[in-house]
């Protein structure tokens, strides 16, 4: 089976979670998609890079959920969201999925 980067995970579960909040009107559902797809990057991030940069990233994926808010306000929703997807993205890969 093929291996799907963590860096893909952690960025769709942000961007994912924000198109089903704001396209189901459910910002519950949204938050449910946040929330499994930053439990499965975080998995794949301890077996990867290990526990320290588990909860590392872990952090800065919560981090560019609650930064978005306020960088939507400055430069809209889709290009805070894309924003910070890619941070946490880049991230990922650096940390974890260069690795392997």
């Amino acid at each position: 089976m093929a291996r799907v980067p963590s860096a893909l995970v952690a960025a769709s579960g942000l961007v994912g979670g924000y198109g089903v909040a704001r396209w189901t009107k459910k910002r519950q559902l949204g938050g449910a998609v946040l929330a499994a797809a930053g439990a499965a990057a975080a998995r794949q991030w301890r077996r990867r890079a290990g526990g320290k940069a588990a909860g590392a990233l872990s952090a800065a994926y919560v981090a560019a959920f609650a930064g978005s808010h306020p960088l939507a306000r400055k430069v809209g929703a889709w290009p805070a969201v894309a924003g910070v997807a890619g941070a946490v993205a880049l991230a990922s890969w650096a940390v974890a999925d260069r690795r392997a």
